[in-house]
């Protein structure tokens, strides 16, 4: 057995074991007993809670009750799929399916020539597919980039829509007129949206249909929920400032434990970054001093196995750090 055979073997093993620690980073934290003490740990923050205050307690209970509900209706609207029509209505922008279409097949052309003329060596199929992948992905994930700012931006200011609503009522103003203030008032998306349910009621549409509609408009748990409460007042009736003020503590809490998971993870991520770059950036430099001597990475068969070996390595570091830096609220 030579030495390339040895190599070989032992890329194959390095590759192996790669896998195995893999394996086990997935399982082992229902192995280990760490579920069982996260429950442990909730168990007893649980029944910390309940010695409290009575009145706290109670209060306490029911924006758990809310955030649980709204965990629910994000796990519902998670599941649904969603037209290209639909996505296209929540940016917010009047576009219709077809001129995103013809757009798309702009962007993939101008894409393909762009490369085509910056770079002539390449091989036709890989500007094609480069083209392609630009006519299909690049103005997807503008329009998801799109969706997500603006939620975004409405759930900044959602919390303070609804404690109008709540002031409102309790100060004796009927829930249409609540509305059309926020309409007039509150800063875009939030604005736009209400004032949209407004001109609905208008002509003649039931307030639930006008949140419905809402809702398909701006797919967030807090608006089905917010609607849900609405429709449930209009029909039951109760006491709706208790519901929306509970409902805007919990966004507000939920936005503080955001902002607090994003600073103390800024420094994780910056970590993060710069070691899952760097092996790239130092292969680019290398190769573009010394192009042969890194060039032994494709060219032979045991590079190749290098290459795979140390992508599976990458891949177990990137998964630790994410498991370290993804926080659940």
């Amino acid at each position: 057995m030579d030495t390339d055979d040895l190599i070989f073997f032992g890329l194959i093993a390095v590759a192996a074991i790669a896998v195995i620690v893999v394996i086990y980073l997935l399982i082992a934290p229902y192995t280990t007993g760490e579920k069982r003490v996260e429950k442990r740990v909730a168990g007893v923050a649980e029944g910390r809670s309940r010695s409290g205050n009575k009145v706290q307690d109670a209060a306490n209970n029911r924006k758990k009750q809310v955030a649980e509900t709204l965990k629910d209706l994000e796990l519902k609207a998670a599941k649904k799929k969603v037209t290209l029509r639909q996505q296209l209505v929540q940016t917010g922008l009047s576009i219709d399916v077809k001129t995103f279409w013809v757009g798309s097949g702009v962007s993939g052309i101008v894409l393909a020539v762009v490369l085509f003329l910056s770079a002539p060596t390449l091989h036709p199929l890989v500007v094609l597919g480069i083209g392609i992948a630009g006519a299909l992905g690049l103005p997807r994930f503008a329009v998801s980039y799109m969706i997500k700012a603006r939620h975004k931006k409405f759930l900044n200011e959602f919390a303070n829509a609804i404690d109008i609503i709540v002031r409102g009522v309790k100060s004796g103003l009927p829930l249409n007129e609540c509305l059309n203030i926020i309409a007039r008032e509150s800063p875009e998306p939030v604005a736009g949206e209400f004032r949209e349910v407004c001109e609905q009621q208008r002509v003649g549409l039931p307030l639930q249909q006008c949140f419905e509609r809402m809702m398909e408009r701006v797919p967030l748990a807090e608006v089905r929920f917010f609607g849900i409460v609405i429709g449930i007042q209009q029909s039951a009736g109760g006491n709706l400032s208790e519901a929306l003020g509970n409902l805007a503590g919990v966004l507000r809490d939920r936005k503080t434990m955001a902002a607090k998971v994003q600073a103390l993870s800024a420094e994780a991520k910056a970590s993060a970054a710069v070691l899952g770059s760097l092996p790239f950036i130092v292969m680019i430099l290398v190769y573009m001093t010394t192009p042969d001597y890194i060039a032994l990475l494709w060219q032979k068969q045991y590079g190749n196995f290098m290459l795979l070996a140390s992508g599976i390595w990458m891949s177990c570091g990137l998964i630790m750090m994410r498991k370290m830096i993804n926080f659940k609220f």
